[in-house]
């Protein structure tokens, strides 16, 4: 140990978007504007795009945004493989409402997230609503916490994944959402999209059980030589 203050995960990530040249970020659930607010104190000022399903919480997030002429706020819409509609089931802790019922185990470990009500909104894919906001001379970069439709929204980016440079994906280690994939299967998935891992994140841990539940995977495809 050299006594130098430990950089935070936040800082580990800004010096990735810094080292691939990423110019947008499109934080797909957003919830209340927490991933945008920790990036600009970490010292990003690219252009950041926020995806917000939840009505409630859509106007939080607009509010968070507000006085950023950088952050933009897209209108209410979940992203996932298809362009329709979805119904969210809305949680008591709001971070944690998602299309998938939660596991009968989840009340275990997670017993202040049970599901309070419905909302239906609409659903785009990423594909569908990618030249909204992103640019041709961008280079972009997905954050998805999707509340175990991580998958889904991978599925709806099929015409436009070449123009990602990387993504950050909430991974569950313990199944909080019935349906919902392994971490190891979405490692496998983005190696095989040609993505590789640069860094993880620790993500929630249950003091229930004592045991990290999910971590955030960052993957970035490899710039040519």
């Amino acid at each position: 140990m050299n006594g130098r203050p430990k950089k935070s995960h936040w800082d580990n990530l800004v010096t990735i978007f810094n080292h691939f040249g990423i110019t947008t970020v499109l934080d797909v659930g957003g919830h209340k504007g927490e991933y945008g607010s920790y990036l600009r104190r970490a010292g990003w000022r690219g252009r950041l795009v926020s995806f917000e399903p939840q009505s409630a919480i859509h106007r939080s997030l607009e509010r968070q945004a507000t006085s950023d002429g950088a952050w933009q706020v897209a209108s209410q819409m979940a992203i996932g493989d298809h362009d329709g509609e979805i119904t969210i089931n809305i949680s008591a802790e709001t971070d944690m409402s998602s299309a998938l019922p939660l596991a009968d185990s989840a009340m275990r470990f997670t017993p202040t997230s049970k599901m309070t009500g419905c909302e239906t909104v609409v659903l785009r894919t990423l594909a569908s609503v990618f030249d909204d906001y992103v640019a041709p001379d961008d280079t972009a970069f997905v954050k998805v916490d999707a509340q175990g439709l991580e998958p889904a929204v991978l599925d709806g980016a099929g015409g436009v994944m070449h123009r990602i440079a990387g993504w950050q994906l909430e991974m569950s280690i313990e199944p909080i959402y019935d349906g919902e994939a392994d971490w190891r299967a979405m490692l496998n998935r983005m190696e095989a999209l040609g993505y590789a891992a640069h860094l993880f994140i620790p993500g929630y841990f249950s003091r229930h059980i004592a045991r990290q539940l999910q971590i955030d995977g960052v993957f970035m495809r490899p710039r040519p030589a």
